[in-house]
């Protein structure tokens, strides 16, 4: 069974649109407060649509952005879930799981457009290889280039420590980053430890007995624990090259890659190791980037008193970056345990839409805290 958000005391499960009869593919949305980008992505999914049967299933996560009431007017085909509180990326993909009824589940970011037969090439990679566990696209940004982080190795401390796109244009086969398969020629889907979460399809019966994403995680590498327990399962990872999915990034968050998403990301990936490796390991990782932070700030601020003198353009973005990741290894980010919940609870069974409700028939008003 998949975990399903805790219920909330008098809501009623449902959802807008009728729900059709089994599909080949169900895709999944997490909406918070973007609806421009769900428009763009539903729109993609049309023009491009699969040669298989499919529904489409997007769930709001507490934003009442009126993504619903754009849905309706415009994709009366899409089945919109509304949550009345924001339940993080892992538990809203669970609510849209629930509803969903296809024996494929794609989980697709709002800021994403998928590019031909993608969809195609992506189900059919994970039904011509009977080792095939997941499957994830070839990601690209906006301005057509190759998104690196499309594909990536399970994360290491060391791995971690020494992740900067410098090191990874200057040694992109290297082992460190997993991301060899980017390099090559072919277009043959290759195994890899990690896949984007932006784009991730599974077989509907491998995801209920994996108990679907770890509610642990509130928001980030909910998908580097599913490939995990994937490939724990004996199943494979398949990076599927010819499937082309644009992922305009960052678009779900905020603009400009905020503070929240550096230190939610770093608290992440410490809850990951604590879980698959140990609290040990967990402890190291946050004294390690701590390390690394006190290496690179004042570096930072040199090359920044360069730029100031040579051109006067100083961009303080990157030095605001590692002062936050400093703050955290400190433990001084009290807020993201509160944000994220408690790292030690476990995953609430049983599968089920318990905190959502109908949301084409009255306005959306309320307006929850943002992320």
């Amino acid at each position: 069974m998949i975990a399903s958000p805790k219920q909330e005391t008098g809501q009623v499960p449902k959802a807008s649109g009728l729900p059709p009869p089994a599909v080949d593919l169900s895709i999944v949305i997490v909406n918070w407060n973007s609806a421009d980008y769900v428009r763009r992505c539903v729109q993609a999914i049309r023009h491009n649509s699969p040669a298989f049967s499919y529904e489409i299933v997007v769930v709001d996560s507490g934003s009442f952005d009126r993504c619903g009431e754009m849905l309706n007017r415009e994709f009366p085909e899409v089945r919109f879930v509304q949550s009345q509180s924001n339940v993080g990326f892992a538990s809203a993909n669970n609510l849209g799981a629930g509803l969903a009824m296809g024996r494929f589940l794609l989980f697709l970011n709002p800021d994403t457009e998928v590019v031909g037969d993608a969809l195609d090439k992506l189900v059919k990679a994970l039904e011509q290889q009977p080792d095939a566990g997941l499957a994830g696209a070839r990601l690209l940004n906006t301005d057509g280039s190759l998104q690196t982080s499309c594909i990536q190795s399970f994360p290491t401390i060391l791995n971690q420590v020494l992740d900067c796109e410098w090191l990874r244009r200057l040694f992109p086969r290297a082992g460190l980053w997993g991301m060899a398969p980017l390099c090559g020629k072919t277009s043959s889907p290759s195994p890899v430890e990690v896949v984007s979460g932006a784009c991730i399809m599974i077989g509907r019966p491998l995801f209920e007995k994996l108990s679907g994403f770890d509610q642990r995680f509130f928001m980030y590498s909910e998908d580097l624990d599913l490939c995990y327990r994937v490939r724990l399962s004996g199943k494979a990872c398949l990076y599927v090259p010819d499937a082309i999915v644009v992922h305009h990034g960052g678009g779900a968050s905020s603009s400009a890659r905020s503070m929240f998403s550096v230190v939610m990301m770093r608290e992440s990936v410490c809850r990951l190791l604590k879980f698959h490796r140990s609290p040990f390991v967990a402890f190291g990782y946050r004294a390690a980037l701590g390390c690394s932070a006190m290496v690179r700030l004042p570096l930072i601020l040199g090359w920044m008193a360069v730029r100031s003198i040579a051109d006067g353009s100083v961009d303080p973005t990157l030095f605001r970056k590692w002062i936050a990741i400093l703050r955290w290894s400190l433990g001084l980010e009290l807020w993201v345990r509160q944000q994220s919940g408690n790292g030690d609870i476990k995953p609430t069974p049983p599968l089920g839409p318990e905190n959502c409700r109908a949301a084409s028939a009255e306005p959306e008003t309320k307006k929850s805290c943002a992320v």
